[in-house]
């Protein structure tokens, strides 16, 4: 029978997921800026768009059924060997069009110097799909601390590989070696750790039944993909492969507090709410706790990034891109404005809200696609990245509608409850931008504003956490003294 999962489990097996997030943090923090400083904006551009057809064939090639065998907690190994060998041949199918196909598809992404790179790149896809099965047979068990190592490991070799390569004046090569090398460590570790070994099994009966479970899941999966592609490929034909290159560095330093937190959380969370099942009580308080934890962890850093983004950008990345400094400003914004929406993907998943989840992440694919490129086409990067704080701005408002209905929460309360950090972090990103326009002449290295502003912005937002988030602080503290076999100082509430 499968492990009974509530809040402790969870906090256990997310604290290994952003242990392992975190642990290769630093190391991003650092070689992110290193490698923009050393590469050219069309570099960035050329591999993140290729990375884009890779992606989207990958997640067509996997079908769903990856995150079907997690679900199926009772599929033998004969099922675990049948999508392995489905996997593969779907993963060869994919890179024999896109290898053949190169020209095409560089031309239709506004990047045709890029045929060369897709077809290198394909090779990913196999690599990909065939260590997912893998990680399937993890996931299920919810074992994610030998999964934190790997990851940390895969993680580490790789951006040590391509900052070495940059270094040695190997360009946009650098970052492909760093794609494969990821992917490769983590293939053959997976197999390692799980010590799973494919027969030539196949029994397609045992696969309809997943098949039915991932085909609700596919829509709404690619409509996520555009959610979070579009902008790449759209930037890339309307403004050209510079713009596309800023957005891409861009995006990947914004990126980093979601790379070490959501990207673990959500990890977890899917297979953990697809134990909980039926028991509302145990499932509403997980989504309330999670959602409001990773709101006070993600909501301060996320504006306070987009309050020092212009002396940020300076110091990280150089001078040949402070240009993009509100294109740094506004995608930290947008990615702030959505934290408390960061639990509710792996929710609608792991409790089998298939069509919410779809029409949600539909609507929200249609709309940041065409806020960019109306922002693009009528405007500048920037305007494009105006727009899509504004879709967010809705699609908080849309996605916490959609999730507490499911749930049976006051939407409201909800609403409230989730948002409240945020709101707190955005007063504190409010006074931190005043106070480097009030001591500007004071301050006139970006590195002081920097240093000033992240302490000014830490002060605020502890004082605002204490005022606001009381009732917060005592449920981890009661979590903390359960787990430590201590009475809680009260019962927690949902």
């Amino acid at each position: 029978m499968a492990p009974t999962q509530g809040v402790k489990s969870i906090t256990t097996n997310v604290g290994w997921s952003v242990l392992s997030k975190t642990a290769t943090f630093g190391l991003k923090f650092v070689t992110v800026p290193i490698l923009a400083r050393l590469l050219t904006p069309e570099d960035f551009g050329s591999v993140a768009v290729a990375l884009t057809v890779v992606q989207f064939l990958a997640m067509i090639g996997g079908a769903g059924l990856t995150s079907a065998l997690i679900v199926d907690r009772d599929g033998d190994l004969d099922t675990v060997h049948t999508v392995f060998w489905s996997n593969l041949a779907m993963a060869v199918a994919m890179a024999l069009i896109l290898f053949f196909g190169a020209d095409v598809l560089a031309t239709m992404m506004g990047a045709p110097n890029s045929a060369g790179l897709l077809r290198i790149m394909a090779l990913l896809i196999p690599l990909q799909l065939t260590a997912d099965v893998a990680y399937s047979l993890l996931a299920r068990e919810m074992n994610f601390s030998k999964d934190a190592i790997l990851s940390t490991v895969s993680e580490v070799t790789a951006a040590l590989v391509a900052l070495g390569l940059a270094l040695l004046g190997f360009g946009v090569w650098a970052l492909v070696v760093q794609l494969f090398s990821s992917a490769a460590i983590r293939l053959f570790g997976l197999y390692a750790i799980t010590r799973y070994a494919p027969r030539l099994v196949i029994r397609p009966a045992r696969i309809l039944p997943l098949l039915r479970y991932s085909s609700g899941l596919m829509g709404s999966e690619m409509a996520n993909f555009v959610t979070f592609q579009a902008p790449m490929v759209v930037i890339a034909r309307i403004l050209g492969l510079a713009d596309a290159g800023a957005y891409s560095a861009a995006n990947r330093f914004a990126s980093i507090p979601n790379q070490v937190v959501l990207s673990a959380v959500m990890g977890v969370l899917f297979p953990a709410f697809s134990l909980m099942g039926d028991d509302r009580k145990r499932r509403s308080e997980a989504l309330m706790f999670s959602t409001q934890a990773m709101t006070v962890v993600l909501a301060p850093a996320m504006f306070g990034l987009w309050a020092v983004a212009e002396p940020a950008m300076l110091v990280l990345f150089g001078p040949q891109w402070a240009y993009a400094w509100p294109v740094l400003g506004l995608l930290s914004l947008s990615k702030a404005i959505i934290t408390p929406c960061s639990t509710f993907i792996p929710y609608l998943k792991g409790t089998g809200h298939s069509r919410v989840l779809f029409w949600s992440a539909v609507l929200r694919a249609i709309a940041t696609t065409a806020a960019i490129a109306g922002g693009a086409y009528y405007g500048s990067l920037v305007d494009a990245m105006i727009g899509l704080c504004i879709v967010n701005a809705v699609t908080l408002v849309g996605y916490s509608w959609a999730v507490f209905r499911v749930d049976k929460i006051p939407f409201f309360w909800g609403l409230l409850t989730s948002s409240r950090s945020m709101i707190t972090s955005f007063i504190m990103a409010i006074g931190v931008r005043v106070f480097l326009h009030t001591f500007s002449a004071q301050l006139t290295s970006p590195y002081l504003q920097v240093l000033a502003g992240a302490a000014v912005g830490a002060v605020l937002y502890a004082i605002l956490f204490l005022l606001t988030e009381m009732r917060l602080i005592r449920k981890i503290v009661d979590l903390v003294r359960r787990r430590r076999g201590r009475p809680a100082t009260e019962p927690s509430s949902a």
